[in-house]
């Protein structure tokens, strides 16, 4: 980051309990995405929303948040970034306390979205303060490695706390989790987190603000759609002109005098590399959880509770992994410890191509902890890349274009990933079920390995083995194939950042001499 050796300082205990105040935001906003995947089941029964709507309920948080994360990022430079993130965080608090009381599916739907909106103003915010509170450059690796980690923590929190909360409580339990923690971080943050914006910042363009939006809800309603129903005419044409709105936002930041979002920050080496092999990465990493969990359930037979037990283990070397990679990046380069981190996992990944419907989970346990491992580097290193790569001035919007490529990246692998494995499994299903199977049961079998588990207990015992084996096989041939797709993607990384970013020095070292502007740049 682009900050004076002579304003540099090294962060004290105010910066770093402030640290702890930002991680509570990123926190939650993981643990919102995961906790309510186990309370869809109680909500449903007690409101009996409709299956579009069930999706909607599902949907529409990550539709807002990766909707308004560049304009977040915007606006915190702008007005104040501690500012937003109170904002944000007042609005998140009261949204969770009016959804664990919605009476319909249409109030929820509608308190969804303002959650996603405020959690759109909570991680650019976060990671933008921190480039501001820890200026020197081995601190605010740590920082951002603590950072990242929350986003792991609150993931392993949500269906462990979750599960335990359903198992006591009615479903809107898992909403009021929030209350406490945003009314903490609003109480401790004025005092521990200093104010920033850019003084220099211009007046939003509201046109720009109406274009970003759109693109990204278009494209990811577009994706999403596509991996659930196949390619139908109404979500490609949607998706269609939500590419058109993008490549007319990009053209209209050309031309302004103080764009949106500054399209000359992709001229750093770092930056562009680094946004690009997280957004490979979130492909990889968001149909992974996708896969994983209904192995665990559906192939495995676990209960959503055990299955998240078994995440458990991965989840705690990944935070770790996350929190001590920036130490490590002191004496080695960042380039080497991401590079090699990424061929780890996809070392786990070519371990999945061999699984079979009888495999034990402990398999996916050791090749989740390995993954956890090994990840860290890139998720810590390379956001930290990514916001050291830009003047402080910009740092909300830089900060916000890491985690659009981490949302972007999940949404493709979701829908691309999820849609590989749903033809492998159609495709293998075929003549292998069953003889005299009822239509119904046939339909519910080809529609996903969940609907041939739900069925089986109508039918009778012999004919539900065997239709169990079959689409357990079925399902387990698509994971395969998405585990080999992955190993090339991750190695497609790897190849990139340890050739493209090799000239970018451990932490607080000077950098080597560069050959071009491009390699100054990344070296940050």
């Amino acid at each position: 980051m682009a900050v004076d050796d002579a304003h540099r300082r090294a962060a004290g205990l105010k910066e770093w309990a402030g640290l702890a105040v930002l991680t509570l935001a990123v926190l939650m906003i993981s643990f919102d995405m995961f906790v309510l995947l186990l309370a869809l089941p109680g909500l449903s029964a007690d409101l009996g929303p409709s299956t579009v709507e069930q999706l909607w309920i599902l949907d529409i948080y990550g539709f807002m948040v990766g909707g308004f994360l560049g304009t977040m990022g915007m606006l915190g430079d702008r007005i104040g970034r501690r500012k937003l993130l109170m904002a944000g965080a007042g609005c998140f608090a009261l949204a969770s306390l009016a959804a664990a009381f919605a009476t319909s599916p249409e109030m929820l739907i509608v308190l969804r979205a303002l959650l996603g909106i405020a959690g759109a103003t909570l991680a650019p915010s976060t990671l933008a303060l921190i480039s501001t509170m820890f200026t020197d450059p081995r601190q605010r690796g740590v920082a951002v490695g603590v950072w990242a980690a929350g986003f792991t923590v609150g993931a392993m929190l949500g269906p462990v706390v979750g599960g335990l909360l359903l198992a006591h409580f009615w479903w809107g339990s898992v909403f009021l989790l929030a209350v406490p923690l945003m009314v903490l971080l609003l109480v401790l943050c004025p005092i521990l987190v200093p104010e920033y914006k850019n003084p220099g910042g211009g007046r939003a363009d509201l046109l720009s603000v109406a274009l970003s939006l759109g693109a990204m809800l278009a494209v990811t309603y577009a994706l999403k759609q596509v991996a659930r129903h196949g390619w139908e005419m109404p979500p490609v044409l949607v998706g269609i002109a939500g590419v058109a709105l993008g490549v007319i936002f990009v053209r209209r930041q050309w031309r302004l005098d103080d764009p949106l979002l500054d399209p000359s920050l992709f001229r750093s080496r770092s930056f562009s590399v680094m946004l690009t092999g997280l957004l490979l990465f979130g492909i990889v990493g968001a149909a992974s959880m996708v896969f994983i969990t209904q192995f665990l359930q559906s192939v495995s037979g676990m209960t959503p509770l055990r299955a998240a037990l078994c995440l458990v283990p991965g989840m705690v070397v990944a935070a770790l992994s996350s929190t001590v990679s920036p130490v490590l990046a002191r004496r080695f380069r960042p380039a080497q410890l991401i590079g090699w981190g990424v061929l780890g996992v996809a070392a786990a990944y070519a371990l999945f191509t061999q699984l079979e419907s009888d495999s034990s989970p402990a398999v996916l346990i050791i090749g989740f902890v390995v993954i956890g491992l090994c990840e860290g580097p890139l998720l810590a290193l390379g956001v930290n890349l990514v916001v050291d790569a830009v003047p402080v001035e910009k740092a909300g919007s830089s900060s916000s274009l890491a985690q659009i490529a981490n949302e972007s990246g999940a949404a493709l692998g979701i829908a691309v990933m999820g849609s590989v494995g749903a033809a492998v499994y159609v495709s293998n299903l075929g003549s292998g079920l069953p003889p005299n199977l009822p239509e119904h049961a046939s339909a519910a079998a080809g529609e996903s390995l969940a609907g041939a588990v739900a069925v089986a207990p109508e039918l009778p015992p012999h004919q539900a083995a065997e239709l169990l084996a079959v689409a357990r096989d079925a399902f387990t041939d698509g994971m395969n194939v998405f585990a080999a797709i992955s190993v090339a993607l991750l190695v497609l990384v790897s190849i990139l950042v340890m050739t493209m970013l090799r000239h970018v020095p451990p932490t607080g070292r000077q950098p080597a001499p560069a050959s071009s502007p491009e390699d100054t740049t990344a070296a940050g």
